[in-house]
Formats: C-alpha cells, sequence, structure tokens
C-alpha cells in the first residue's frame, strides 16, 4: 500500500481558507505538527482573509469523488475528517466515499465560519443528519451547528449532555459537543452514550481563534490514525488545540488564526 516507515495517512475532506488559517490549510498545518502524512480532497475554494469570507466556489461533486479515490484507492489512509461540505449533493457522495472506506472518521457539521457566514446550504442538512452523521466515528459540533441539527439550544454546562444525545440519535459513535461558547472555562463533553468524558481547559483572552473546529476535528483524526482510542485522541486534541488558542496571533485587520505550530517551536531552542 506504501512504502515502509511511512507516517500514519491522515486525509482532510474540506474547503480551502486563501488566509491559511482554517479549512485545507489548517487541517494539513496541524497533520504535520502531529507526525501524521497529511493528503488533501478540496470541496470548495474560498476567497477569505481575517474580516471574513468574500466568496466560495464549490467543485463538482465529480471532482471531489476523483480526488478521494485518487488518494485511497493508491496510498490508504488510516484516518479521514470531513470539513466544509457546502451542498446536499456534495454530503451525500462524500458521506457514500466514507462508508466504503476502511479507517474512522471525524466529522465537523461545519455551518457558519467564525465571522458568521454561512458555509452550509440549508437543504444540506437533512443530509448531513441522515448520511454524513451515522458514518462518523467522531462528530464535533459547536453549539451553534448543534442547533442547527438537532434545535436544541445549549444555554449552559447542564445542557451539553441533553445535545449529546439528540446528535447521538443520528447515528456517530461518539460526540464530542464543544462548550467554547459557553461563559466560564472551555468545556467539552465526549460520549458515546454510555461512557462520558469531560474536558475542562483555561479560557484565553484572546480574539484570535479562527481555525479551532478545523485544527481539532483534525487533530483527533491524527490521534486515531496513530491507533489512539476515541478518548486519547481526543484528549490529545484538546490539549493541542489549547496550546494554539493560547499562542494565536494577530492578522490583517480582524479574527487572527491560531498558531498551529506552537508546539513545535516550544521545543526548538
Amino acid at each position: 500500500m506504501s512504502a515502509a516507515g511511512a507516517p500514519p495517512r491522515v486525509l482532510t475532506v474540506a474547503g480551502s481558507d486563501s488566509g491559511g488559517g482554517a479549512g485545507i490549510q489548517a487541517d494539513l498545518k496541524t497533520m504535520l505538527a502531529f507526525g501524521v502524512h497529511g493528503m488533501s480532497v478540496l470541496t470548495a475554494v474560498t476567497a477569505q482573509n481575517s474580516l471574513g469570507v468574500q466568496g466560495a466556489w464549490e467543485l463538482p461533486v465529480d471532482a471531489v469523488r476523483a480526488q478521494y479515490r485518487s488518494v485511497v484507492d493508491d496510498i490508504g489512509v488510516q484516518a479521514v475528517k470531513t470539513g466544509m461540505l457546502s451542498s446536499a449533493e456534495l454530503v451525500e457522495a462524500v458521506a457514500g466515499l466514507i462508508s466504503g472506506t476502511n479507517a474512522p472518521a471525524v466529522v465537523d457539521p461545519v455551518g457558519v465560519s467564525k465571522h458568521g457566514d454561512p458555509l452550509l446550504a440549508a437543504s444540506a442538512l437533512d443530509s448531513v443528519r441522515t448520511e454524513l452523521l451515522p458514518v462518523a466515528t467522531v462528530a464535533t459540533p459547536n453549539l451553534d451547528e448543534v442547533a442547527q441539527l438537532t434545535g436544541v439550544r445549549v444555554e449552559s454546562e447542564g445542557d451539553l449532555r441533553r445535545a449529546a444525545a439528540a446528535v447521538l440519535e443520528y447515528g456517530p459513535r461518539w460526540v464530542l459537543i464543544k462548550g467554547g461558547h459557553l461563559s466560564g472555562d472551555a468545556v467539552d463533553l465526549l460520549t458515546d452514550g454510555s461512557e462520558e468524558h469531560l474536558l475542562r481547559a483555561p479560557r484565553y483572552d484572546s480574539r484570535h481563534t479562527h481555525g479551532t473546529g478545523c485544527t481539532l476535528a483534525s487533530a483527533i483524526a491524527c490521534g486515531l490514525a496513530k491507533g489512539q482510542s476515541v478518548p486519547e485522541a481526543v484528549t490529545a486534541a484538546k490539549e493541542y488545540v489549547t496550546g494554539a488558542i493560547a499562542a494565536g496571533f494577530a492578522l490583517g485587520a480582524g479574527i487572527g488564526p491560531v498558531d498551529h505550530g506552537w508546539a513545535l517551536r516550544r521545543d526548538t531552542p
């Protein structure tokens, strides 16, 4: 399948962020930081910067399918991560591809950008629920995406369990409800419906958080590709993202990115 000694291979199926903070670019930077070989299937091209998304162009489904088959059939994958899938047609095609791939899948059900720009057509929501979530090893919705998908609004930490149960009804094996938009510590709930893990991290007073969702989902996929259990992979991913947020920096006139290379620089004299 691949040359001896090759690192684990992780495939991201997502949109491009021309500003380099989120999307495919964030995914590949995260994969490099975790020591895996990152590969990509581009689903959309966006014109975006620190101020927002100025334009988005979806790729044809045939182009997405061809990229996926090209990589998986020749190189193989140990984990797949999905991000921006803006139409029902794309969601259904990618779900079908994942279901035929013998590798764990991390689904980040991207609904809106950090700037509030919609990245998912309303008509695609039902396809995410019925096609994509059922093939997910781990789904990683934030609170806005939970509300979009299930109608459950999380106002406090006590609502996280109810939100998780609502998402699990659609079939993912595990769900990570990201509570980053709540006040207080950044608390996430990871559960498969029976086992529960509350993951806490300090909240940093930084507005430079562009790319956190993409980065977290990619980091989880890296752990799974290395053979970690879901709780192990999520714990390590949360630790990495927390450090990346703490090291986030200003770019342009708006919201800057998290720092994907923080751990590499920390280890360099």
